[in-house]
């Protein structure tokens, strides 16, 4: 494969790794992937990439540069895997730039639970010991099974996803470049500049000049004051009108609000990060990709994060990927739900329809417990005040730890007792299981709220709730299948 020049640019994040499964027929097997390869079929980018041994370039199945002969090439699980072996990454497709896989969001191993603590940026903050600690594993253990089943131990897939983020600052900003190495997660610049070379086969400096019109022009506004210009990337159609919907419904004044017409809202909100806070802007309408096979390629949010600390970058956008549900795969859910009597007009009427995830896993508990309502005298009582606020946004969801302490009866009190202490785990890392029992284990708290923050704060798709008749078939997407039936109104 020829290298092409570096093609229009985007700025699209992703929790890093793939896993090949499935969809409209097995990926699994080489000549399966080659065949996608082939057909540059969009639908799994993402779920692994390819390499061109004569070249020394990896790229996504859907590369719209000339199909390599079949013996030149070489698949990976992971880009992290394909970076190990020593390829870089492909200018013109951006094979880094994709939708996480969707395995991520599915699983509920180690493996899966392991990739969305990397993609929150925890091997950066806490190292392999801390992830480690987090899965109840031995650092030696993860490193085994990530390795075994990726190709790349966590240490090789944090370093991928810190050059994605790296990339994206060079090429969309203005920061200085050694400020951009430290708010990617690299130890040193020296490191930082080894990374770029490595993966993109040019200096940090040839990067931001090589960036297209478009990225050139907005960098003046993508200050660290101004905020940071996002795509959020999706697979597949996506129902943004039925997920703005949700948010405005429940929004609580102070933390976030949505505003606009329908068809062309903007949902904001703020953040409570490691490193600090941010203020997230994320535009309703989906902007779409070109299609290269006649399937629908997907497409992106537009989005505005404003930072304290610039180092919170990936675990932010990671969060608002978990709430937009950004790296669902549509197909596989759509071709399974669209298969049942009851739900195939409700399908084939909103082909992509998510099923919404949480910023912030606590807060999301704490306000499926308590409602809008009673979640707003919370912000306005307890809550931190924004150093600067914006606008209608003037506050932080309170911490548990601060509820425990000023409201310590009740079920409230039980369960923002269990989420500071640790006793009830709902980080992206959880055991979906352990967190269900340690939930229904509280005084007070009945399943319908379980299952509510199984379904958002710990994104579990296939979650069946006391009540609606949920039948085996529609698994392991029973999540969706209930967002199908209530936008339909056929569930209260």
């Amino acid at each position: 494969m020829r290298e092409p020049g570096l093609g229009s640019f985007a700025s699209e994040f992703r929790q890093s790794g793939a896993g090949a499964r499935w969809r409209l027929g097995d990926v699994r097997d080489e000549d399966s992937r080659y065949e996608a390869v082939r057909s540059r079929d969009a639908r799994f980018d993402g779920e692994f990439f390819f390499a061109v041994e004569t070249t020394g370039i990896y790229c996504r199945p859907s590369c719209p540069a000339v199909t390599p002969k079949r013996r030149n090439v070489r698949f990976f699980a992971t880009a992290a895997a394909a970076q190990g072996s020593g390829f870089r990454a492909c200018r013109r497709c951006r094979p880094d730039a994709v939708p996480g896989s969707a395995d991520w969001n599915v699983r509920a191993d180690v493996v899966g639970r392991a990739m969305r603590l990397i993609g929150d940026g925890v091997v950066d903050r806490e190292g392999v010991a801390g992830l480690a600690a987090r899965l109840g594993y031995s650092a030696r253990q993860v490193q085994r099974q990530l390795t075994t089943e990726l190709g790349a131990g966590p240490v090789a897939l944090a370093r991928a996803q810190r050059a994605h983020t790296a990339r994206v600052l060079v090429q969309t900003t203005e920061l200085p470049i050694t400020e951009i190495a430290f708010a990617s997660g690299f130890a040193s610049v020296r490191q930082f500049n080894d990374t770029i070379r490595d993966v993109y086969a040019s200096t940090p400096s040839e990067l931001r000049a090589t960036a297209p019109r478009s990225g050139r022009a907005g960098r003046r506004a993508a200050t660290p004051t101004a905020g940071i210009p996002l795509r959020l990337a999706h697979r597949g159609p996506y129902q943004a009108d039925a997920v703005f919907d949700l948010l405005a419904d429940e929004a609580v004044s102070g933390v976030e609000e949505v505003s606009g017409e329908r068809g062309r809202r903007t949902y904001r909100r703020t953040l409570r990060l490691p490193h600090g806070t941010g203020i997230v802007a994320v535009d309703e309408r989906t902007r779409t990709a070109k299609s290269v096979s006649g399937a629908h390629p997907g497409g992106w949010l537009d989005a505005r994060l404003h930072l304290t600390d610039p180092r919170d970058l990936t675990t932010g956008v990671g969060r608002l990927r978990r709430l937009f549900d950004l790296d669902a795969d549509p197909y596989a859910v759509d071709e399974r739900l669209g298969g049942d009597e009851r739900l195939a007009p409700l399908v084939a009427a909103r082909p992509g329809l998510r099923s919404p995830g949480a910023a912030d896993p606590d807060e999301l508990a704490v306000r499926a417990l308590t409602g809008p309502a009673e979640a707003e005298r919370l912000v306005r009582r307890y809550g931190k005040a924004l150093d600067a606020p914006c606008g209608s946004l003037t506050h932080l969801f309170p911490e548990p730890a601060v509820l425990a302490e000023a409201e310590p009866h009740g079920t409230l009190g039980a369960l923002t007792a269990a989420l500071a202490d640790g006793a009830v785990r709902l980080d992206p890392g959880a055991d979906r299981d352990d967190a269900a029992a340690a939930l229904l284990a509280l005084p007070g708290l009945d399943t319908g709220t379980v299952a509510v923050i199984r379904t958002r704060a710990l994104g579990d798709p296939d979650v069946a709730p006391p009540g609606p008749d949920v039948p085996d078939s529609w698994r392991p997407w029973r999540s969706y299948a209930l967002q199908h039936l209530r936008i339909a109104g056929e569930l209260d």
